[in-house]
């Protein structure tokens, strides 16, 4: 089954972070990338750009609606995602558990619906 892991973070976190600091949560999202890959559980993961940088559309009345980011004031933005295949839930919860977006945000696991 595919789940999907959204990893959600403050992004003002990452624009305060020293060239370093990046470097080493980026070696950690490369080890953690290569295990999944290693495992055979990997599909796909990408990080994205910061919410500033988006763009949301909606239809209303046969118009089109077009916002620029970000959408919503929280603390914790979408800032990326991987797209994992696991036997069952508990086993991507283990995955998520691994994954370093989970010591410094939050990442939700939620279970592809394939039609």
């Amino acid at each position: 089954m595919k789940y999907l892991l959204a990893l959600y973070d403050d992004e003002n976190q990452w624009m305060n972070m020293s060239e370093e600091e990046m470097g080493e949560v980026f070696a950690a999202y490369g080890a953690y990338s290569e295990a999944l890959v290693e495992a055979g559980a990997m599909i796909s993961g990408e990080p994205l750009e910061p919410t500033h940088i988006g763009q949301r559309l909606s239809t209303k009345d046969g118009k089109l609606i077009v916002q620029d980011g970000p959408f919503t004031d929280t603390k914790e933005q979408l800032g990326g995602y991987y797209l994992i295949e696991a036997p069952d839930l508990d086993t991507a919860l283990d995955w998520a558990a691994k994954c370093p977006g989970a010591t410094h945000g939050v990442v939700e696991v939620r279970p592809v619906w394939e039609m």
